[in-house]
Parts: C-alpha cells; sequence; structure tokens
C-alpha cells in the first residue's frame, strides 16, 4: 500500500473522534468538517516520522485551528448552532461514529445543545482548554502550546471554563452585562471629559495602580481617591476599548488594534473601586483578550 494510503487510512481511525473536538469548538458541522479537513491537508505534509503520537498530534492541530477560526469571528456574531450541530454532536470523549444511534439522539436532546450554549458563553481560549483537557483528556503540557500560554495558566483557563459550565462562577464576580455597563460609563466619560461622570463612576475611595512598563508608557504609578483618579482620566482614554480579559469585562489600551495596557476593574456595587493597568509583555502573554 502507498504511504500516502496508509496514512489517509490511519487519519480515518481518527476522524470521528477530531470531529468531535470540533463540534464542541466551533458547534457548526460544516466548520467541524472544514476543520478536520484542514487537519488532514496539514497532516499531509507533514513527515510523520517526527509524530510520536499521531493521535494526540491531529488532536492538537485540530484545536488550534478551531481556535483560529473562533478568534476570527471577533468581526461579526455568528450563529454557532446551525440546524444540524445538535443532532449530529457525538457523545463526549467519542473515539469513533459507532456509537448507538438512538442513544446519540438522547444525548444531543438533553445534553449537545445546552452543552454548545454554555461552551459559547467561554471565551475562544477558556474553551479549548475545558474541551481538549476537560472532554478529551488531553494533558497541560500538551495543550499549553496551541493556546500560547504556559501550562498553569492553560491549567487555570481550563478551571475557569469548568465552573462557568458547571454554573459556579468565582466568588465576587459581579453580573457581566452590569459590569460592562460601569466599565463603558467610565470609558465614555474619560474620552468625553465628562469629569463629573467619571466621579459617579469611580467609588470614593478608588485606587489606581500601574506596573512598571505602564508607568514607562506616561501612567502614573498608584493614585487614590476619587477626583485624583477622575482628573487623571478627563480627556484620557481615546485608545481605550472594552474587551474580555480572561473572560471578564474589563477594557485595554489599544493603540493602532495593539494591545499594549490591559485595564482590570474592581467593580462592588456598581462602581469601580480599582482600576490595575498591566503592561508587561510576559504578564499580558498569559491574558486571554478579545475585543468587545
Amino acid at each position: 500500500m502507498h504511504d500516502q494510503d496508509r496514512l489517509a487510512e490511519r487519519f480515518e481511525q481518527d476522524r470521528g473522534r477530531l470531529r468531535a473536538v470540533a463540534l464542541r469548538m466551533l458547534g457548526s458541522s460544516a466548520e467541524a468538517d472544514d476543520a478536520v479537513q484542514e487537519a488532514w491537508l496539514r497532516l499531509s505534509r507533514t513527515d510523520v516520522a517526527e509524530v510520536g503520537n499521531l493521535s494526540g498530534w491531529l488532536t492538537t492541530v485540530v484545536g488550534r485551528i478551531c481556535l483560529d477560526m473562533l478568534r476570527s469571528r471577533s468581526t461579526r456574531r455568528e450563529d454557532l448552532l446551525d440546524d444540524t450541530a445538535d443532532a449530529d454532536l457525538p457523545p463526549l470523549g467519542a473515539t469513533s461514529t459507532g456509537a448507538d444511534p438512538e442513544q446519540e439522539a438522547v444525548l444531543a436532546d438533553s445534553v449537545g445543545l445546552a452543552l454548545l450554549v454554555v461552551l459559547d458563553t467561554l471565551t475562544p481560549a477558556e474553551r479549548l482548554a475545558f474541551v481538549l483537557h476537560d472532554m478529551f483528556a488531553v494533558p497541560f503540557d500538551e495543550l499549553a502550546p496551541v493556546i500560547g500560554k504556559s501550562p498553569d495558566a492553560a491549567r487555570q483557563l481550563a478551571s475557569r471554563a469548568r465552573r462557568r459550565v458547571q454554573g459556579q462562577a468565582p466568588a465576587g464576580e459581579v453580573d457581566q452585562a452590569r459590569r460592562r455597563e460601569v466599565v463603558e460609563a467610565f470609558l465614555s466619560a474619560a474620552r468625553e471629559g465628562r469629569f463629573e461622570a467619571l466621579l459617579v463612576a469611580l467609588d470614593p475611595d478608588v485606587v489606581m495602580r500601574a506596573d512598571a512598563t505602564a508607568v514607562s508608557y506616561g501612567s502614573k504609578g498608584e493614585l487614590r481617591g476619587a477626583d485624583t483618579v477622575a482628573g487623571y482620566w478627563n480627556g484620557q482614554a481615546a485608545e481605550a476599548r472594552t474587551a474580555l480579559v480572561d473572560g471578564v469585562v474589563n477594557a485595554v489600551w489599544a493603540p493602532r488594534g495593539k494591545v499594549r495596557v490591559v485595564l482590570a476593574f474592581t467593580v462592588v456595587d456598581g462602581r469601580i473601586a480599582a482600576i490595575d493597568l498591566t503592561a508587561d509583555k510576559d504578564r499580558l502573554a498569559d491574558l486571554d483578550v478579545s475585543l468587545l
């Protein structure tokens, strides 16, 4: 048998599991098929003699492809749940497509759609960490390079995603919609130079802190009190945008679309109690940022 034929036969053995990964990442049968096909194209161009664990390699390749596809959706909101995604969703941890059709139908009705809806609330990196690790047992040291983070950061992403999937938000986390209102009100007031509106958005005892890199960009190292912090931001923030930072609504300073500083807000009782500015490149690399 020709080498390419043997490779194709080997790929077919993993196709069902790879499609299951892609379906849970993308929520679309058509896109899942595209991701699996792209994985085959990459495999056909790879010297498999250098691949120790071909199944693991294919899983991470599909994961990386899906991550890129999810991130490309940032320009518009797509319907992640097409008409066939739920019915086609294989059982969790499936390694083939040979499961009993009746069991698959029951699982799709009771778990599939609900799971995809919940997964859609996660950031792309959280979704990938949860799907690959919790559903398909990919170790964090193999998962980390796919996401572009350290194994510890990948573990934290999976843990946070797991809490959300289980309906257990971190203690003290406020409603995301309300949080976004507070952050956007602050940014709008800052851009437009509305000092009184800034005071309304800030807790009287608000504290702003910046790391050394942010200070080198012109920020103050530490400011305290609503008047002082409002005065600093009054007429500023032209390049600031709201963003999901590790799944939580915050903001970034992104001149020309490049994230240079993350603004992490602590919101208490509808007001901003703290603002932490992070610009250190290594720290930024460990954060998952999606512009809103």
